[in-house]
């Protein structure tokens, strides 16, 4: 088998990953999710680094992935993301510039957080792009739990790129919402022909993930006969999917709310061009009203983005939450390169 390379999240309710294959036309060749105990983590932040070591040991072995390095995401409500304007000038100089140039903008001081810088555009000498600042501590302990399971992390990057860049294949040209809806967290990303331009992680408090853990772990049918067969996916670690329903109006109602404003909000910046569809994907889509909501007031089409919509799968690709949780994985194994 030639190289590869894993994209790799922690949630609160699991550790999932993604591996494909590198070069121009990447197809994934491994896929799984391993359950965390609760606590364990928390809004993408790791609580108990031993049992979420022990769950990426799991995860790796279950779902027969052989690379070694990875590339872990972020999506924690804590992660600064705003657009900013800067001098143009080669990219090395400007990672050892960034710091003293948004010092001001961060909510901790600029030695205790993580910076990256997505450029999106350059008008003249002026570079736009979107500024990320993490809390390196809360990065640092993610790291240190895939350390423990002997798998190196090779890079950090924003989930919501790693959206991005999975949807090119959906959306190629013109300019699309992506929006990936959790149990806990949802992210917005504004794609511009294929680029990332305006990104907001927003709560979304459609925690059905307590339900299900009740309604299956619980269950002394759990990972056997028929229930197995029918949740589990084809690296057969954790069965997800299967309990969607509606959680109530106004969860869905709020979040609905939510989103329709931060397109809203987008759609009032100057230059922003109309947005002509909205790509919905992550475990939450699945929730009643969530998709029907959306596509009410006939704004623009509505439609789902699943793992094999935006990857090439080489064997049986993942159906249900797990196909939908899948897409920005994959595409933090892509690359920013690709």
């Amino acid at each position: 088998m030639g190289a590869s390379h894993v994209g790799v999240e922690i949630t609160e309710e699991s550790v999932r990953a993604v591996e494909v294959t590198t070069g121009r036309s990447p197809k994934v060749i491994a896929y799984g999710e391993a359950p965390l105990p609760p606590d364990a983590a928390k809004d993408s932040e790791v609580v108990d680094e031993g049992a979420v070591a022990a769950a990426i040991r799991q995860l790796w072995q279950g779902a027969h992935i052989k690379a070694k390095t990875a590339t872990l995401g972020i999506a924690s409500r804590r992660v600064l993301v705003r657009e900013y304007i800067t001098t143009a000038m080669p990219p090395d100089v400007l990672r050892k510039a960034l710091p003293f140039q948004v010092q001001d903008l961060l909510p901790v001081p600029v030695n205790q957080a993580v910076l990256d810088y997505y450029p999106t555009s350059q008008s003249g000498d002026r570079l736009h792009g979107l500024l990320v600042a993490a809390v390196a501590d809360t990065v640092e302990q993610m790291i240190a739990a895939f350390t423990r399971s002997r798998i190196r992390v090779t890079g950090v990057d924003l989930t919501a790129f790693g959206l991005a860049r999975a949807a090119r294949t959906a959306a190629p040209e013109g300019t699309a919402a992506i929006v990936s809806v959790g149990d806990h967290t949802t992210q917005v990303v504004i794609m511009r022909d294929g680029i990332p331009v305006f990104v907001r992680i927003l709560p979304a408090d459609l925690d059905t993930a307590a339900v299900r853990r009740r309604n299956v772990v619980a269950s002394d049918e759990y990972l056997s006969g028929d229930v197995a067969d029918d949740l589990s996916g084809t690296a057969g670690i954790i069965p997800r999917g299967a309990l969607r329903g509606d959680v109530g109006n106004k969860p869905v109602a709020d979040l609905i709310a939510r989103l329709r404003g931060t397109i809203a909000f987008y759609l009032e910046r100057p230059g922003a061009t109309p947005v002509s569809q909205v790509l919905l994907t992550g475990a939450g889509a699945m929730v009643e009203g969530v998709q029907s909501g959306l596509e009410e007031r006939g704004e623009y089409p509505v439609r789902l983005l699943a793992l094999a919509d935006a990857v090439a799968v080489r064997d049986a690709p993942p159906t249900g939450e797990l196909a939908l949780n899948l897409v920005g994985t994959a595409g933090l194994a892509i690359g920013r390169d690709s």
